[in-house]
């Protein structure tokens, strides 16, 4: 086969190549279930965020294919026009029109529809139930008020990781009734919790897929987080941000109970230092 020729196979074949890559590629997004069900008030609207931007940049995506696969095709035609220089106006038009477009797109409208899901998020409200977040290698442990509504203060003095994980003081009033549970957070269905977050060791994430929910957890400072947990059941808190070397092992169970039991679940458990 002359090199002409197998110029010709490539020409066809590069660009049946890209073709056939991006079809793939959007059948996998749309055809595939791969978000897990929504179980959190705001979860819809991160849902709806995530998909205008996968449409939005899906469409620049089969768009640029589209257009490299043509210019493969005809730029080595026999019937193909000489190369002419565009000028410098040209280029400006087509170098800042395509930016100014993506970020059309891209920012504004994230922004448009995000910042409602970002007032959900961030709102507070002194109806919300409060509920303290600990992080630390490689553990989610949850601090709940308890019945007087006061978180006791944190004293890393007495910190123990077997007798007290939350680095309370026993002799304040505020800390006898607070519980803490390990490996678990109780939650109440259909009532907004804000959740305040930190980390005793190295920089963690907040992760619970089901509720859309994510953020950090930094040492030395609180970081805050807010949802309403719609559906009673079971769900799992993961570390998204590596930890240390048993990162993969930090999870944590959720459990959303119906406000009966959850309130119930409150008043009967023993206080830490009850």
């Amino acid at each position: 086969m002359s090199r002409r020729d197998r110029g010709s196979v490539w020409r066809f074949l590069l660009p049946v190549g890209f073709l056939a890559f991006t079809a793939a590629t959007v059948a996998a997004v749309l055809f595939k279930d791969w978000m897990p069900p929504v179980a959190s008030e705001h979860g819809k609207g991160v849902d709806g965020m995530i998909t205008y931007i996968l449409c939005a940049a899906g469409l620049i995506f089969v768009a640029g294919h589209l257009l490299l696969a043509k210019f493969i095709f005809t730029s080595g035609a026999d019937d193909a026009p000489a190369y002419k220089p565009i000028g410098n106006k040209a280029e400006m038009l087509f170098t800042i029109g395509p930016t100014i477009f993506i970020l059309l797109i891209s920012e504004i409208g994230v922004l448009f529809i995000g910042n409602p899901i970002w007032g959900q998020v961030f709102k507070e409200d002194p109806e919300d139930f409060q509920i303290e977040v600990i992080a630390k290698q490689f553990e989610w442990i949850a601090h709940y008020p308890g019945r007087d509504g006061k978180f006791g203060p944190f004293r890393m003095e007495k910190y123990d990781e077997v007798d007290n994980i939350a680095a309370l003081w026993k002799k304040d009033k505020e800390s006898r009734d607070d519980l803490v549970v390990r490996g678990k957070l109780i939650l109440p269905a259909g009532k907004a919790c804000q959740i305040r977050i930190k980390s005793f060791d190295v920089l963690h994430s907040f992760n619970i897929p089901a509720f859309r929910t994510k953020q950090d957890a930094v040492p030395g400072i609180y970081t805050k987080t807010r949802f309403v947990a719609t559906t009673p059941g079971d769900y799992e808190i993961a570390c998204a941000e590596i930890c240390g070397v048993n990162h993969y092992k930090m999870k944590a169970k959720v459990q959303v109970l119906p406000l009966e039991k959850y309130m119930k679940w409150l008043e009967e458990e023993p206080g830490f230092f009850e």
